[in-house]
């Protein structure tokens, strides 16, 4: 998987800048503790004008420990080169595959999206079920408006933030650090997270 053959492909799409991560105000950091994927099950359009979104991303990246990048759900003709080729999905900023974040964070806006995470989930090379999970894949988190009844997705999400995700991201990405630096299993990082008001 080279940024060659990602290039390359972009010249075959609909909207090329919807991949490209080069916006004003976006952010790229090396070595930070936290790798944390902002993923919008919708269009980069959609997504990109969700202010929430936008809020995450810049109280993720004013914490210098933490790396936010963002992802948003692929148009059909860029999710067809995508299986055509075997290429995962990836964070627009670095080009880094959904697997290799240690949270992955969904917006959940309306319930028409829960396919898009799934669709998301699958591309990115990470197992559907969180029972499936290894220690090796990221944490799957959920937040907004859907997930005052997280039922109707509990077999595929990890963690769901129930309230403001404005207020409870910081301590979550905290806890993620504090959980890499002291080697907690999967299990155990759930259940810290859990403690979380």
């Amino acid at each position: 998987m080279t940024d060659y053959k990602y290039d390359e492909l972009l010249l075959r799409v609909e909207k090329p800048s919807r991949y490209l991560g080069a916006e004003v105000n976006s952010i790229s950091k090396s070595n930070a503790e936290v790798l944390f994927l902002l993923a919008f099950p919708d269009s980069y359009e959609v997504g990109m004008s969700h202010l929430g979104m936008q809020i995450l991303y810049s109280i993720l990246n004013d914490l210098p420990f933490v790396s936010a990048q963002r992802c948003f759900a692929p148009w059909p003709d860029r999710e067809r080169q995508l299986r055509e080729n075997r290429l995962p999905l990836t964070s627009l900023e670095t080009r880094t595959p959904l697997k290799e974040f240690d949270a992955v964070g969904f917006s959940l806006q309306y319930e028409l999206s829960y396919t898009n995470v799934l669709n998301m989930l699958d591309l990115g090379g990470i197992p559907l079920h969180r029972d499936d999970r290894r220690e090796h894949d990221p944490l799957i988190i959920a937040g907004g408006p859907c997930c005052f009844n997280p039922a109707p997705l509990v077999d595929f999400i990890d963690v769901f933030v129930i309230g403001e995700g404005e207020e409870a991201v910081g301590e979550i990405a905290a806890v993620l650090r504090r959980g890499k630096r002291e080697k907690l299993s999967r299990t155990e990082l759930i259940g810290e997270l859990a403690r979380i008001p």
